[in-house]
């Protein structure tokens, strides 16, 4: 699918801030100590020697991971997966730790992020950029030529990125078959970890993003849809969050990220719906095999994903300790899980990570990481319903002011969702469901009788950008 950019004018995103109180300036005290962080003296043991590099979207400062991937003599793969040491600049009980628990993981705005730790930190001393010496969590994790886990192990290092690639870089690179020696394994083992998570169930919806980007004195509005190679780092990630939930499963104690299996109702209506949009779902395919085989870019493709995300519900942190909880796995994954991967952006991997390095040294879990851990479900719940709030909000706004001014026009639409029928208590309701538009490329309510993952037209009914709303009806 192509990227999408419609223009929209000047927009102001700080109603957003205000409406969702959103963190401002950091307290002087806590940009004082991280300013003092910033000479906190790097790991004697030295792993420069590997030459990690970096894969984020162009822009980005604040740079969590690094990777190095190789073949093992004898067959299979090493992952070595750099993991900035935020812990090591961060000190327990001080005003810098205090403020990362007001905020929990960075805000991301069109008009600027709201970051989890101060600039000086999360885009500087901490961040894994090129050609300096950082500090680092370096995973170490072996894969047989299936990339079936062998061997996991993890330290505190000095590392040094050689490069920071974008992914359309990357994936420019990789068509051409020229990607950077350190990460050109990235296709063949995303691949194969790709597999393996069909095979156990997980369900991976590689459902195109909306996003608003600045452009000049407007904004556009882009649908961007997945590159391959986003998908394939994504597993080297989710490699290591398992590991990291197996570890803290055999300790028995630790943070992970949990999500109940999709609910069997909800497979039945998704088999439906497949029957209905013409999906094939052979016999003994699992949901996520189905899912993967889906064109996004197509309106029955959309529709039917559209339609498998409700599988994805109820994620949550599950915090333990002495007792393995009941409900141990994550259905996406299909496995269980934990969020290791981003603590410059997301609050709860520093006290996973830390947990993760005394049980694998057979140490004894800090007090002040043990201590956070049964506060973390909570704190991460709030921060992630912000997050998303925002997220939603700054769309819905660009959405309403791009269509403004053509309440009454006519568009093809493709139809995603359809509402539920009445409920058997005999309360009715207008019929009605969410359609998605291509230019610009906007998903809103439309009423009347729609037909599942059809193109039908519709007409702009409510375009209002005091309330972000967005509404056609059918023609």
């Amino acid at each position: 699918m192509p990227i999408k950019r419609v223009l929209a004018p000047r927009i102001d995103f700080s109603v957003l801030r205000k409406e969702l109180e959103l963190p401002g300036d950091y307290p002087a005290e806590a940009l004082e100590e991280a300013e003092r962080a910033v000479a906190t003296p790097l790991p004697a043991t030295d792993r420069t020697d590997v030459p990690f590099v970096t894969v984020d979207p162009a822009t980005s400062r604040d740079l969590d991971q690094a990777m190095h991937l190789s073949s093992r003599d004898g067959g299979g793969f090493r992952v070595r997966y750099a993991i900035a040491d935020v812990a090591a600049y961060v000190r327990p009980g001080g005003p810098l730790e205090a403020e990362t628990w007001v905020r929990g993981q960075t805000v991301y705005l069109p008009d600027g992020k709201i970051p989890l730790h101060p600039p000086v930190l999360s885009e500087g001393a901490v961040s894994l950029l090129p050609d300096v010496d950082r500090a680092a969590v370096v995973w170490t994790i072996d894969l047989d030529a299936d990339a079936a886990i062998t061997g996991v192990a993890l330290e505190r290092a000095r590392v040094r990125s050689r490069a920071k690639l974008d992914y359309a870089g990357l994936q420019r690179a990789v068509d051409a078959g020229n990607a950077p020696e350190p990460i050109a394994l990235l296709p063949q083992i995303g691949a194969l970890l790709a597999a393996r998570a069909a095979g156990r169930g997980a369900v991976n919806l590689p459902l195109p993003e909306q996003e608003v980007e600045p452009d000049g004195d407007g904004w556009r509005l882009v649908l961007r849809a997945p590159l391959a190679v986003e998908e394939f780092n994504a597993q080297i990630s989710l490699l290591t969050g398992m590991a990291a939930a197996s570890l803290m499963l055999d300790g028995r104690v630790g943070l992970l990220r949990t999500m109940p299996a999709p609910r069997p109702e909800a497979v039945t209506k998704l088999r439906a719906a497949a029957a209905s949009l013409g999906v094939e779902w052979p016999d003994g395919a699992t949901v996520g095999a189905v899912v993967s085989s889906v064109d996004p870019a197509s309106p029955r493709g959309a529709a039917f994903l559209n339609q498998a995300a409700e599988l994805l519900r109820g994620a949550a942190y599950t915090a333990f300790d002495g007792e393995v909880p009941a409900e141990t796995g994550h259905g996406g994954v299909g496995a269980p899980y934990a969020h290791v991967t981003a603590p410059l952006r997301r609050l709860a991997d520093r006290y996973a990570t830390e947990v993760c390095l005394a049980l694998h040294a057979g140490g004894q879990v800090p007090e002040w990481a043990r201590a956070a851990l049964p506060r973390l479900p909570e704190a991460m719940a709030t921060t992630d319903r912000a997050a998303s709030a925002a997220d939603r909000g700054a769309v819905a706004l660009t959405e309403a002011v791009l269509l403004a001014d053509r309440v009454g026009e006519t568009f093809e639409a493709g139809v995603l969702d359809v509402d539920e029928p009445p409920r058997p208590d005999g309360r009715t309701r207008p019929p009605g469901g969410t359609v998605a538009i291509d230019d610009p490329a906007v998903q809103a309510r439309c009423s009347g009788e729609l037909p599942l993952g059809e193109r039908i037209p519709v007409r702009l009914a409510e375009a209002d950008p005091k309330t972000r709303t967005v509404r056609f009806e059918q023609v």
